[in-house]
């Protein structure tokens, strides 16, 4: 008896969640009102009478088919569930998929090493799509037990079930690259499905906790030929499983790839400066090393009212566009201090007229041309640790309701560490690893001298971690001289910086001049090593460099 009442309860929760599901859908493509953004967020119901009235109109909607199909997706139930709807036009099919191992942690998706030229990830068992070709609408109960909202979701089963929806929505919306019917997503849950999936841009409407989706397919389709985690480089040109990555345009050639990108697309390198001037040398050379690698692309330089007119004649003169900004406060900081505004980089998604922005921090160099960065994905970066990436090196896609997304998880989120990196990474979990040769951080922990110049001879891009070239004298990496930054010493990464500034014009360099408070500082961290007869002796050598008779204030 207990048993029949369980089907019972079953079937009736599944028929409610389709009725519901669908009542949204409908209500969403049919509603008069004119709909935008803020609409998504507000929890009115459709009115009751509204719910079926317009079942015939959503027939015509989708391809004037004689019945709407929908696949339910994690709603257990041991039968396909049939009703009957005025017309009986409604049918389901429960999307049928083995659910991934309960042994696989986050950590076997996104581990913090791989081997780059040998690369495995586990498997996430998918359903043989080929049963669902032909699916109108996507119904997806989330597994949310357990999410708090204060942290990221690292669950491999929510990834799963996303999954699961979007190749089920590319499947059956995905005719041809210049074909595509329109198919729907309705997530049943209060922690919604995964952003760096199903973008807000395609919410069109959230009552309470169901969310209906109306995906843009060349977009989730890119995003489904992406690796499931940070187990694999992402390749732009490799083997994704048994299909090759295509940037899905006209066609599937690699020219028209980069012809779609490159003229079609509108994309810049940004950084972004805020708090002081201390970084302003690091922006002005960052830029000269783009321009060396014959980069077509723009470059942004977003700051705030604290770097002034005299500063922001050299940014220009160094090939940055300069907009002012106003800073945004990081909830983990202390008044005043040196972090307090380093939520600002955020505002990189508010540069909406660019399709794509590749983040670089104002402490990194660029050597080689990366503008194929341009072809991945949001969020793509190179790793940092554990499963985290860096966010020295990041593709993102600007948009103002991620933007405004962000900014409310800024006061609902911890950051694991504090930082801005740390807070990044709660909030896009999943990402799409890059080369570490495109973010190389510069920290030689454990690493010999010919180790180091041989990846230095490799790298494309260079992130100064510790103690930033322009902040020493030229004579040698000042790291040497303080105990708990040895870490991040290497005399060849910075000649390497050097070089980038003695072929920099002239008047640019005044822009990574040495205050009367840099000199000093060097100078008490000279004399400390030689007191501790530190064992590299780099304070033996003589200094020569000719910033230190030219001080500013």
């Amino acid at each position: 008896m207990a048993s029949k009442s369980f089907h019972c309860n079953q079937k009736s929760f599944t028929l409610s969640i389709t009725l519901l599901s669908l009542s949204l859908i409908i209500f969403v493509l049919f509603s008069r009102s004119n709909y935008n953004i803020i609409d998504a967020f507000k929890h009115n119901p459709p009115p009751s009478n509204q719910r079926f009235r317009n079942l015939d109109l959503l027939q015509e909607e989708i391809n004037s088919k004689k019945e709407i199909k929908i696949g339910l997706v994690n709603i257990n139930s041991n039968e396909e569930i049939q009703y009957q709807l005025p017309g009986s036009v409604v049918s389901t099919v429960h999307v049928r998929f083995d659910r991934v191992s309960k042994k696989r942690k986050w950590e076997d998706f996104f581990p913090f090493r791989i081997d780059e030229n040998q690369q495995n990830c586990p498997e996430i068992p998918m359903p043989a799509l080929e049963k669902y070709q032909d699916l109108d609408v996507v119904v997806a109960k989330l597994p949310c037990k357990g999410w708090s909202g204060k942290s990221g979701m690292r669950d491999v089963f929510m990834l799963q079930v996303n999954l699961v929806v979007a190749n089920i929505l590319v499947e059956s919306g995905w005719v041809t690259p210049e074909v595509k019917r329109a198919v729907y997503a309705v997530f049943v849950g209060s922690c919604g499905p995964m952003q760096e999936i199903f973008r807000c841009e395609d919410l069109l409407r959230k009552v309470e906790d169901h969310r209906v989706y109306k995906p843009e397919l060349r977009r989730l389709k890119q995003t489904m030929l992406m690796p499931p985690g940070s187990c694999q480089l992402a390749q732009p040109y490799g083997e994704t499983g048994k299909e090759a990555w295509r940037y899905h345009s006209a066609d599937h050639e690699r020219l028209k790839m980069l012809k779609y990108s490159a003229f079609q697309q509108k994309e810049a390198y940004a950084t972004v400066l805020h708090t002081s001037e201390d970084y302003v040398c690091g922006a002005v050379a960052l830029a000269q090393s783009i321009i060396r690698t014959n980069s077509t692309r723009d470059l942004i330089l977003l700051h705030d009212e604290n770097i002034t007119p005299e500063f922001l004649v050299g940014l220009k003169a160094a090939g940055w566009d300069t907009r002012l900004i106003n800073g945004i406060r990081s909830p983990f900081a202390d008044k005043d201090s040196f972090n307090e505004w380093n939520f600002s980089p955020l505002r990189i998604w508010m540069l909406t007229w660019y399709d794509k922005v590749v983040f670089i921090d104002a402490d990194v160099l660029v050597f080689n041309n990366i503008d194929w960065l341009f072809v991945f994905p949001q969020l793509s970066a190179a790793p940092n640790d554990k499963t985290l990436f860096n966010s020295g090196v990041m593709v993102i896609e600007p948009s103002l309701c991620v933007f405004e997304d962000l900014m409310v998880k800024v006061l609902e989120m911890d950051s694991y560490n504090g930082s801005y990196q740390g807070w990044l990474n709660e909030v896009f979990t999943w990402w799409h690893r890059l080369p570490s040769q495109v973010n190389f951080l510069k920290d030689f922990e454990g690493e010999d001298g010919r180790r180091q110049e041989k990846i230095l001879d490799e790298i494309s891009v260079l992130h100064f971690l510790g103690l930033k070239p322009w902040m020493c004298y030229r004579d040698y990496d000042c790291n040497w001289d303080k105990e708990g930054m040895l870490r991040f010493a290497s005399d060849k990464a910075h000649e390497k910086w050097w070089q980038v500034y003695d072929e920099m014009p002239e008047t640019l360099q005044p822009y990574c001049g040495l205050t009367e408070h840099m000199n000093w500082r060097l100078k008490k961290w000279r004399w400390i090593a030689r007191s501790l007869k530190q064992p590299d002796e780099h304070w033996k050598i003589g200094v020569t460099d000719p910033r230190q008779y030219n001080l500013g204030a």
